[in-house]
């Protein structure tokens, strides 16, 4: 079976309807996707996305306190009176674990919420690549949608969707129509494994990881408000097997299995 596989830098290259009938992974590395992963890995029982601060505080007060947990940014930095940032590592199993975490963010989860009319949509990062992979695998029709920064292209989460295409065709062997950006995600992806070889770099390690995902526009926006440690974070390869599914008539993200 021949599949096709698109990526969309931006949400913005997505039409809604040429979404409905297919599969799509939500990419933001750098970092509401890495962050979800984080927090259901960390046993949270569900993340709710929302488009708006106040959006978010009304969801959250349906919910008694110690059942759920704000969390978000805005400019990158916490939401004043929200619970939790948007830092993969906040999110641990004491802060999290049994409870909803309701969640915006500036980019991913406006992406999540572009996505809402296709067949499946999951959530994609370095920390599940392999895992989102496997999921994959066989699926007619699948588009990956970048959630960029600030309504720009980010090399973060173009360089994960061209791990992604080149997995599903090399390991995967899968027989794949990619769209122009799928190509040049994956020629950028085959770049990048080159220039890290010649510096033997060894990319399964978060370190040569990180340090590429910091030149990313994404990467200099944590390290200007002082979150570099994120990056890090977010570089973890397949570190977590699991992957977040959004639902969007319950509007909630769980892993399904």
């Amino acid at each position: 079976m021949l599949s096709r596989l698109h990526v969309y830098a931006l949400p913005k290259f997505a039409d809604p309807e040429s979404l409905a009938g297919g599969t799509v992974v939500v990419i933001d590395v750098l970092r509401a996707a890495t962050t979800i992963i984080y927090a259901l890995q960390a046993g949270a029982k569900a993340v709710i996305p929302c488009r708006e601060i106040d959006e978010a505080h009304r969801i959250a007060a349906r919910f008694s306190p110690n059942k759920k947990i704000l969390g978000g940014e805005r400019g990158g930095l916490p939401i004043e009176g929200f619970d939790l940032g948007n830092s993969p590592e906040q999110y641990t199993p004491d802060r999290v674990r049994g409870k909803t975490v309701v969640f915006t963010t500036t980019n991913g989860t406006q992406a999540l919420l572009h996505a809402r009319k296709a067949h499946k949509i999951l959530l994609g990062a370095f920390v599940n690549a392999s895992a989102v992979v496997q999921k994959l695998l066989g699926q007619e029709t699948i588009h990956l949608l970048c959630a960029g920064t600030d309504g720009q292209s980010s090399e973060d989460d173009i360089l994960l969707a061209g791990m992604l295409a080149e997995k599903l065709q090399r390991q995967g062997g899968m027989q794949c129509k990619l769209n122009d950006q799928a190509i040049a995600a994956r020629e950028l992806w085959r770049h990048t494994l080159e220039i890290a070889r010649a510096s033997a770099a060894q990319l399964p390690k978060p370190e040569p990881l990180a340090k590429i995902l910091r030149h990313s526009l994404g990467g200099q926006n944590l390290v200007a408000v002082g979150l570099e440690k994120d990056i890090l974070a977010a570089a973890q390869i397949d570190r977590f097997a699991i992957v977040p599914q959004f639902n969007p008539e319950t509007s909630r993200i769980q892993v399904i299995k």
